[in-house]
């Protein structure tokens, strides 16, 4: 996820905030910058947790409507897909990080042994990186000597340059759990309603309308929740998603409907 100082300045280009780019860009928002929460860096893990799991659970609902399966059963569905696809999501999503995280540091090695054991080499991969940027003549030395003057920095710039990959910090293991809360929490909203009516018995003709509404609503406020960590705008997030959402009612709540006359 970017950081608050690179949010600030995407508003301030958003906007055309020259002030509010400036300040952006000045000492005290670099400081701020480092002493920001890590926990910001998980925002998008629960983001897209959440908007995952209240578009698949809410698939179950819409999917029984069609099929006009009574209450209990979509409790039953609803709970059973939500615990076992969230746990599968939060797993990938775990398993994932960690192989890419496995990877840049099987990566990181190689270079590092390189480096050490043939400088001349790695030295001249820097010299056409920045050549093929346009840098010659003493320009071009002095940068190769700049850059391979310190290890990490050396090491770093053919991380990002010559193989493209930038070290992801994170915790698999709090990404997943990220992950798996978010996607519970959101998952259980479009259940609620008949969670309560399992309790206080409500009209059945009541259940389904209500679900779908708090859900197409929490739908809307979990997709512009995306502008977070996309450049985009929040409206705009959040009607995508919501369209999303109501293309999976549709094709949840036909497949119902046509499977239901032909199998209940």
């Amino acid at each position: 996820m970017p950081s608050s100082r690179v949010e600030d300045a995407r508003r301030a280009f958003a906007g055309g905030d020259i002030d509010a780019t400036k300040k952006a860009h000045s000492h005290e928002a670099f400081d701020n910058d480092q002493q920001s929460s890590s926990a910001g860096e998980y925002v998008g893990n629960m983001v897209y947790g959440a908007l995952d799991g209240i578009v698949t659970t809410f698939a179950v609902v819409a999917g029984s409507a069609g099929a006009g399966l009574s209450p209990g059963i979509v409790i039953v569905l609803g709970f059973a897909n939500m615990f076992a696809d969230g746990l599968s999501m939060a797993v990938g999503n775990y398993l994932s990080m960690k192989s890419q995280q496995s990877y840049y540091l099987a990566e990181r090695k190689r270079e590092e042994w390189e480096v050490e054991n043939y400088p001349e080499g790695e030295k001249e991969e820097i010299r056409q990186i920045y050549s093929r940027k346009g840098f010659a003549g003493q320009n071009l030395e002095k940068l190769v000597e700049l850059i391979t003057s310190k290890k990490t920095v050396w090491i770093d710039t053919m991380m990002s340059e010559e193989i493209g990959l930038i070290p992801d910090k994170k915790s698999p293991f709090l990404a997943g759990l990220y992950t798996y809360i978010s996607f519970i929490v959101a998952g259980f909203l479009p259940l609620l309603i008949f969670v309560v009516s399992y309790f206080r018995p409500l009209p059945d003709s009541f259940l389904y309308p209500a679900a779908f509404v708090l859900t197409f609503a929490t739908i809307f406020a979990v997709g512009s929740l995306r502008s977070l960590v996309i450049a985009r705008n929040w409206l705009t997030a959040g009607l995508e998603m919501l369209a999303i959402g109501g293309a999976t009612a549709v094709v949840s709540y036909g497949i119902g409907l046509v499977l239901g006359g032909i199998v209940l």
